[in-house]
């Protein structure tokens, strides 16, 4: 670990954190900079930078999906104007560019999707017909597929906006309920607000949700290396495995695929990985849900090829048809 009292680790310039400029970005940047600020003993200042992502009022499928946060951000990196990045991991293109590293994923905050209805209501206690909120397709595509299959009534409606925007369309009484993902709110302090924690087995996140992503230029060696330490083993082996059948699917962001990797451990050992992995169509009518369980993955390639190989599974279950325009 870098010496935080050494002369130069406390002569040298502030490191710049890229980062958006949402209350959320900022929360999380804030935690990533208090943490390179330990390891590194140098000081870190935020840098804002606004995202197309920011500023088009689309909808993200029709705009390129999440990944339209992360482009201002690397452009950034790449014209030396910010020194690191932070990202949500799920906002991340599958291809990393070659003169880019993912140099750390910290530990990953809850992975599950949360609601936030009116009257303290959880899932299951939604009215008739109830009009629930939410950007993402895969969340549209599971919220159906469960009510059809239970014999419910919703109504799934597309919504933009922070966090702030999405959950005052409840309190303003024009949605029954919103779902966001509970990490940005736990992030946020707001976790009070959240009336029902959906279960994996109801919802499946997106890949790499919860998770963090740092980035820095390749040719930083230094400085990757003194953010690595911010690594956990566990969340980039779970995300990559997560992140891989979503590319061998040749699916952008925004598409219906939600992928979960959970650590199963015997005792106090965890000994092997569990993939879950879901596509299906935004009504719900159709969805294809698979899983595959191994020994953990002691390499980014082995974490790779499981996820390849339940896309794979998915794709000759019929996967490919149900997420529409396929990314290439």
């Amino acid at each position: 670990m870098t010496d935080n009292s050494s002369p130069d680790a406390r002569g040298a310039a502030p490191l710049r954190l890229g980062t958006r400029r949402s209350k959320l970005a900022m929360a999380q940047s804030g935690l990533v900079a208090e943490a390179v600020r330990e390891v590194t003993g140098r000081a870190v200042e935020l840098v804002e930078i606004t995202t197309y992502g920011d500023t088009s009022r689309e909808h993200l499928a029709q705009i390129g999906g999440t990944g339209v946060f992360v482009a201002a951000l690397r452009e950034a990196l790449l014209r030396g104007e910010v020194d690191f990045a932070v990202h949500s991991l799920k906002d991340l293109p599958t291809s990393q560019p070659d003169d880019l590293v993912l140099a750390a994923v910290p530990q990953r905050e809850d992975p599950r999707d949360a609601l936030v209805a009116r009257d303290g209501l959880t899932f299951e206690q939604l009215p008739d017909g109830a009009r629930i909120g939410t950007g993402s397709p895969r969340r549209m595509a599971q919220l159906n597929a469960y009510a059809r299959s239970h014999g419910l009534r919703i109504e799934t409606v597309p919504i933009r906006g922070n966090v702030d925007t999405r959950i005052g369309f409840v309190r303003d009484g024009k949605l029954d309920a919103v779902v966001l993902a509970a990490a940005g709110l736990s992030r946020l302090g707001r976790t009070g607000e959240v009336t029902d924690f959906l279960p994996v087995d109801t919802v499946l996140p997106a890949p790499g949700q919860g998770a963090l992503a740092i980035e820095c230029a390749a040719s930083s060696a230094d400085l990757a290396a003194a953010l690595a330490e911010l690594d956990d083993p566990y969340t980039r082996v779970a995300v990559t495995a997560e992140r891989a059948l979503l590319a061998a699917l040749e699916a952008g962001c925004s598409a219906p695929v939600g992928a979960l990797a959970d650590l199963l451990a015997d005792g106090q050992v965890v000994n092997e990985l569990r993939l879950r992995g879901v596509v299906g169509t935004t009504d719900g009518s159709s969805l294809v849900q698979l899983s595959t369980t191994g020994p953990v993955p002691t390499s980014h390639d082995d974490a790779a090829a499981l996820g390849r190989e339940l896309a794979s599974e998915m794709l000759a279950k019929g996967a490919a048809g149900l997420m529409g325009e396929r990314a290439l």
